[in-house]
């Protein structure tokens, strides 16, 4: 044994750094020999499947995409029939149909989607189209592109068959005429319990996918792009290391990266939890003196290789939904920074 031990060591320390390993918790604390075994034993660790998804609307999705997923569907197909629950429902204000209007009334898309090699499909500023997630996923296998923008994500979409329909649900409406009467921009986010839907999945095969979809801030400026759609931002994810996703305000996610240093951390051995905690206090950091702190708020939810998953936020309130073959469906409620004042 302990042979094969000096053969692995020496066949895998000169070149295999802990960069390369899985985010696998607790790794960088290891010693070089227990590393080895870790890297060794970590298929007979792995966890999966395992579906997590940001907020309350996110069991819903985790459902049907589960249900998806024990079909035998490919794990694009079963995070696209998740996320179209939540984007069709008139009573999730931020997501899809039903979603917010800007502040000319108009309901702006926004969604992107990733699989296992890295290939993604993204649209945003898209109009009159209900299921933003699939137009992404369309993008992601019929066209060179990675994203697809306003008019030309529309154009796109109608091409593709998709059907171009009004989404200012009257209840929206109602609430965007009575917002006009004042016309004060203040993003209202994590409070009411409903934003952005982000969904990451390690499927039956031990691989890595995800996507995000979202109707945006309500009251943003015609043309406004969140985080949601950008790869690296939204969401990012490495089939060799781990998954993450990001909820709250996308400039404060856009300005760090945040999704692709979660999933970095994880590459250099930190845990999910540690590394969603790490990039929420360097938002923190950057944005405790800036005109945007008094409501911000940013979430985090990572996934690794081995099937180890967390969420961490800025602020109270932040909860994540989590399916898996152990204990089923159920909501988590992430640790957080600080609580919003009373």
């Amino acid at each position: 044994m302990s042979n094969r031990r000096n053969f692995i060591k020496k066949a895998t320390l000169g070149t295999l750094a802990v960069s390369s390993v899985v985010g696998f918790s607790g790794f960088a604390n290891n010693s070089e020999e227990e590393k080895v075994f870790a890297i060794e034993d970590l298929g007979k660790k792995q966890k999966k499947p395992i579906i997590i998804s940001t907020w309350n609307h996110g069991l819903p999705a985790n459902e049907e995409s589960w249900k998806q997923l024990k079909a035998g569907k490919p794990a694009l197909d079963a995070i696209e029939a998740g996320m179209k629950i939540p984007e069709a429902d008139p009573n999730v204000r931020s997501v899809g149909y039903g979603g917010y209007p800007d502040r000319e009334g108009k309901v702006t898309l926004d969604a992107c989607i990733m699989d296992h090699n890295s290939n993604c499909g993204s649209v945003c500023f898209l109009q009159g189209i209900m299921h933003p997630i699939s137009v992404a996923k369309r993008v992601l296998q019929n066209t060179p592109h990675v994203m697809l923008a306003g008019q030309g994500a529309l154009q796109f979409a109608l091409s593709e068959g998709f059907k171009e329909e009004n989404l200012l649900t009257p209840e929206s409406e109602k609430d965007w005429k009575k917002w006009l009467a004042d016309s004060k921009y203040k993003p209202v986010i994590n409070i009411e319990n409903h934003d952005t839907i982000s969904m990451l999945m390690l499927d039956q095969d031990g691989n890595l996918a995800g996507g995000c979809t979202t109707s945006g801030a309500a009251w943003k400026m015609h043309g406004r792009v969140g985080d949601s759609p950008i790869i690296g931002a939204g969401l990012f994810l490495d089939n060799e290391v781990g998954a993450a996703a990001a909820t709250g305000l996308g400039e404060a996610v856009i300005r760090t990266a945040g999704s692709a240093m979660v999933v970095e951390l994880m590459r250099q051995g930190k845990s999910p939890y540690d590394a969603c905690k790490e990039i929420t206090e360097r938002i923190y950091n950057k944005h405790k003196n800036h005109k945007d702190m008094e409501y911000l708020q940013v979430g985090f939810i990572a996934l690794n290789k081995n099937g180890e998953y967390s969420g961490y936020s800025l602020r109270s309130g932040f909860n994540y939904a989590v399916s898996d073959d152990e204990k089923g469906h159920r909501m988590e409620d992430a640790k957080f920074k600080m609580a919003w004042e009373k």
